[in-house]
């Protein structure tokens, strides 16, 4: 029987005789997909210092210790419902929110649902390598933490498909398995979290983007009107902050060595002769990162996001900060791409939700890149990292199809094809970067040349503690 010490939880599982059932031929399958597609070469002889949720209390939600990763207690938590809380957006403004899911709009939360759901387990497959990597102990662990509560945010999607959504749900759940990132026959839904995620690079920056957009997608639904689903995502945002900390530090600290490498070379070396990570390099996956970010919120004109605001399913990020939350006659202005020129036009504003929150999304990247050009100015570069324009390099909505630059400048194919390692990494970068990550750090409190060390260690203590022990 599944206990709260193996699951914690606040859904009453020990009572749930249907529920814990369910979950009983869901986590044996769990645990193999987890030691088959999880962190490899660290399963059965590491202890890893990670945090546990074990509670919604905002003082006291996590408990730090060292565990094995296949028996760490992915719970599945519910943040505290909000007495009398009504729906705050779209036709049903006003209503009661739902304690289960209407009948007519099972399909479509059930859609939502496994999309969100698909990209926990996507993410822990991209990363399963990166451990043979690693630049510190310090790293490793914030992997590790990372693919854990990725792990834990699956059983939370889990947790409500097999509470709401009956034999669908438990059929779902079990895909939800069997589906793996970059498999040609069963790929993952998301094109993203289908890329190889191979190098420390690629890592911090999907950390930054890629879990930026997981935020921005989180807040959308914590909006729902079903309470369980707003009440689930609420919580995984606890911990999705962590996830985008680690993105964002960690390309500080490749910035920082960087700008110390180059004082150290003379500014007019190249930084790969003495074994750093060049700020072009570091602009060609910002770019690649950023713009498959992008195509994760949707076609820029869309009758689904239309229809999720409309019945109440998905909102705004920060629904409450808009004057009108019915937006029926309201529009939006946007640029259209015809004849090889930019058109704007008038969209009805439902139509254009996926581009509403793209707008948010691309302002709370911007401020990142900001504080990373801080960086370089304090060590008195001239260089300056950028968002491309979201034109660029876009696969899904009214711009793919087309080629842009990084500046929005239009492109034919054959030039786009001729100069895009100008602007995305190239197999030649991807090899540079896995030779100078080709022998891991395992040492407390070394790292590897081209990051430096962070300000402070996990949980106050110190930078050069044993994050990561092996078991004698």
């Amino acid at each position: 029987m599944i206990s709260a010490e193996k699951i914690p939880n606040n859904v009453n599982l020990s009572s749930n005789k249907r529920l814990q059932r369910a979950l009983e031929h869901w986590q044996p399958k769990y645990i193999q997909w987890w030691r088959d597609m999880g962190p490899q070469g660290f399963q059965d002889y590491h202890q890893v210092y990670v945090r546990t949720a074990v509670s919604v209390d905002p003082e006291g939600w996590a408990n730090f210790e060292y565990v094995k990763l296949p028996e760490y207690r992915w719970g599945i938590f519910l943040a505290d419902p909000t007495p009398d809380r009504r729906i705050g957006f779209g036709d049903f403004l006003g209503q009661p929110v739902w304690q289960e899911v209407p009948g007519e709009f099972r399909n479509q939360l059930r859609r939502l649902i496994v999309t969100q759901g698909d990209t926990e387990p996507a993410s822990v497959e991209q990363q399963r390598w990166l451990g043979q990597r690693c630049p510190s102990l310090y790293d490793l662990r914030n992997l590790f933490q990372v693919n854990c509560e990725e792990g834990r945010h699956l059983w939370a999607m889990v947790y409500l498909l097999h509470s709401y959504f009956g034999r669908d749900g438990r059929d779902e759940a079990e895909e939800l398995l069997e589906r793996q990132s970059g498999n040609r026959d069963k790929p993952r839904i998301l094109e993203a979290f289908n890329e190889p995620i191979d190098n420390w690079l690629d890592f911090f920056m999907f950390t930054m983007f890629t879990d930026r957009d997981g935020k921005s997608q989180l807040m959308s639904l914590s909006e729902s009107s079903l309470d369980p689903l707003s009440r689930t995502t609420r919580f995984m945002l606890t911990e999705e902050a962590h996830h985008m900390f680690v993105g964002e530090t960690g390309i500080a600290r490749i910035l920082e060595r960087t700008c110390e490498l180059m004082k150290e070379a003379g500014y007019s070396e190249d930084v790969r002769k003495i074994g750093g990570i060049d700020i072009p390099t570091i602009q060609k996956h910002l770019n690649q990162w950023f713009s498959l970010s992008l195509d994760l919120h949707g076609g820029e004109v869309s009758s689904n996001a239309a229809s999720y605001f409309a019945n109440g399913l998905k909102g705004r990020a920060k629904e409450d900060t808009f004057e009108d939350h019915l937006v029926k006659n309201a529009y939006y202005n946007m640029e259209f791409f015809e004849d090889g020129k930019p058109v704007t036009k008038e969209v009805l504003m439902r139509n254009a939700m996926n581009e509403v929150l793209r707008d948010w999304y691309v302002g709370d990247c911007a401020a990142g890149v900001t504080r990373w050009n801080k960086i370089l100015e304090r060590h008195g570069m001239s260089d300056r990292l950028r968002l491309p324009d979201r034109k660029f390099n876009r696969k899904i909505g009214m711009y793919s199809g087309f080629h842009f630059d990084p500046n929005g400048v239009p492109l034919s194919n054959e030039e786009f094809e001729k100069r895009s390692y100008e602007w995305l990494p190239s197999p030649a970068d991807s090899e540079y970067l896995l030779s100078i990550m080709a022998q891991p750090i395992y040492e407390p409190g070394k790292f590897a040349n081209y990051i430096a060390p962070p300000r402070r260690g996990i949980n106050q203590l110190p930078i050069n503690f044993e994050y990561v022990r092996t078991e004698q």
